[in-house]
């Protein structure tokens, strides 16, 4: 028998993935024959839908069919829980319970079986993009989710600095950009310097709960407000449906289509917009999106008029009164000839490139800043407990080290408490508690110093050192445990609980996607238009029923661009 390390067999190379996880969609990129390039699904689509459904049969469905699903089975389908990680927020499909997290491993399994496909050997290592505004939490949720998908995260990149490597990449100049990253669920605005080969970010800010999923939600409210309906009056189908048919009625506006016609509650109904309306449907909105902008410059010490380009990211950045809003504040148009959808994930595979050392890319360096004030509790003066003392400020160069001397309340204290937060705010009550604990303290008989050191890594994970100056004592503190009860037997229980669940074949997958379109158009459509779905839904049953290869393959691509010409 032959020595195994002896074998001639040679070994897979280790493929340099980059993943953008998003809201709506998610997309994975190969760094190959030095450049990033898209892999598409099992569809021959970049973009899956960040959307997973449990089926009647048990089975879980990933990506468009999922999305189609919406509108047809709301209450087994969920979107948007990219919003939601690092909560406790649960969704309940049909028999099973999912956190954020595990439904976000589900579509980075999906993502990850595409790359497998698309390279012909198993992938077990990515680069995987987060909003910049993303917590310490979030990120170690992120992380997580990776896990259970059997990937591990070689790095989590900021959404707009992954952009802005793509771009770096592509333009070759010596410039100052400010990166405009809308996304369906997240906001990030980032300003930096290209001086190839080094990328310099010097201020980076956002919202995480402002994107195009917002724009949509207030254009739905707005609707059943005219119509004097709530949401309480919508069964949860005729709810979905009429998102669906806000969403797309939002992308058409571009296209100057102001009248919305549903039928999904058995009434046909219509709403008429009008350009003064929806600027008063949006204004609120609209003037989140200026806060971060400001802040970011004032962070940079720049003025508008110093930055030498906007790049424009992620698909809510396509909306006419987002480029407006941009252009007036800027006095500029950004670059538009890269699509903002996809130029993240080219980003992270860059990154991949360049974490990687490769020959093509080797030279690029790229530094990045903590886009929060991190710091722990304190007291102020004799009155004032629960000060926030920063210990990071943020937009602070990482990886960075700093420390901060801080002393014991009295003389015969036996105990110091370490409570570490995030945020703008001068009170902790009013920031993000991200972890604390206890240490006990030796009474000296006086008043005793100790040094607190945060050490922020690239990933934006934080560790904690405590020195005690008088005794020499240290002690360091990893903050590996979510203060939402992500301990070792939830970790685990998760991993159990992915592990029994049917996922969906994936060669089958283009068949469950039109089955779950045809649905769906059935569902929104009325007389003649909905009898000629039916007809093809039942015809496409038919043919599936008989087994037939090429038969499927033919009526599929058939039905698929008649229902592209229908718009469903």
């Amino acid at each position: 028998m032959q020595d195994a390390s002896n074998s001639s067999s040679p070994a897979q190379p280790t493929p340099l993935l980059g993943i953008d996880l998003g809201t709506t969609n998610s997309l994975i990129a190969v760094w190959q024959e030095g450049k990033a390039q898209l892999i598409a699904n099992a569809l021959g689509e970049v973009l899956t839908p960040s959307v997973v459904s449990v089926d009647e049969d048990g089975s879980i469905l990933v990506g468009k069919a999922a999305r189609a699903r919406l509108t047809t089975h709301p209450l087994r389908t969920a979107a948007a829980f990219k919003r939601f990680m690092g909560s406790d927020k649960r969704f309940e499909l049909g028999e099973h319970r999912f956190s954020p997290e595990e439904l976000s491993a589900l579509v980075l399994g999906a993502l990850k079986q595409d790359a497998e496909a698309y390279l012909g050997y198993p992938v077990s290592e990515a680069v995987i993009s987060v909003p910049a505004y993303f917590s310490d939490e979030q990120r170690k949720r992120t992380v997580f989710a990776a896990e259970l998908a059997g990937l591990k995260v070689q790095r989590l990149i900021n959404e707009p600095t992954a952009a802005a490597m793509a771009y770096g990449l592509h333009e070759q100049k010596f410039e100052r950009t400010l990166v405009f990253d809308l996304g369906g669920g997240t906001f990030d605005v980032t300003v930096l310097e290209y001086a190839l080969p080094l990328i310099e970010v010097h201020a980076s800010t956002g919202d995480n709960y402002l994107g195009g999923e917002d724009f949509t939600d207030a254009l739905l409210l707005a609707c059943l407000r005219d119509w004097q309906l709530t949401l309480d009056s919508l069964e949860a189908q005729a709810l979905a449906s009429l998102h669906d048919a806000i969403e797309q009625f939002k992308h058409d506006l571009g296209d100057g289509k102001w009248t919305l016609t549903w039928n999904g509650d058995g009434q046909a109904r219509e709403w008429v917009l009008d350009e003064l309306k929806l600027q008063g449907i949006w204004a609120p909105l609209l003037a989140r999106v200026r806060a971060p902008i400001e802040q970011a410059l004032r962070d940079a010490r720049l003025s508008p008029k110093e930055l030498d380009s906007l790049v424009l990211v992620g698909g809510a950045t396509r909306m006419p009164q987002i480029q407006q809003l941009v252009a007036k504040l800027f006095g500029r148009l950004p670059y538009r000839h890269l699509d903002p959808d996809t130029i993240v994930a080219l980003g992270a595979a860059s990154q991949a490139a360049c974490k990687a050392r490769d020959a093509a890319i080797d030279e690029l360096i790229l530094t990045d800043v903590c886009p929060y004030t991190l710091g722990i509790a304190a007291q102020r003066g004799e009155e004032n407990s629960g000060a926030f003392s920063p210990i990071i400020e943020r937009n602070t160069v990482i990886p960075t080290s700093r420390v901060e001397r801080f002393y014991s309340t009295h003389a015969e204290q036996k105990m110091v408490r370490i409570a570490v937060y995030q945020g703008e705010r001068p009170w902790v009550r009013d920031n993000i508690l991200v972890d604390s604990f206890e240490i006990e303290l030796q009474p000296t008989g006086q008043i005793q110093s100790l040094d607190v050191r945060f050490s922020y890594d690239i990933n934006g994970l934080l560790e904690v050192d405590v020195t005690f100056i008088e005794t020499g004592h240290k002690h360091s503190h990893s903050i590996d445990r979510s203060p939402t009860g992500l301990d070792e037997q939830a970790r685990l229980a998760s991993h159990e609980r992915l592990s029994r669940l049917k996922i969906h074949p994936r060669d089958a997958l283009p068949n469950r996607t039109l089955l779950a379109r045809l649905e769906r158009a059935w569902m929104q459509s009325l007389g003649e238009e909905r009898e000629l779905i039916g007809s093809w839904l039942d015809a496409f049953n038919s043919v599936l029923a008989a087994q037939q290869a090429g038969d499927i393959s033919r009526q599929r691509q058939q039905l698929s661009q008649a229902l592209d010409e229908l718009r469903y």
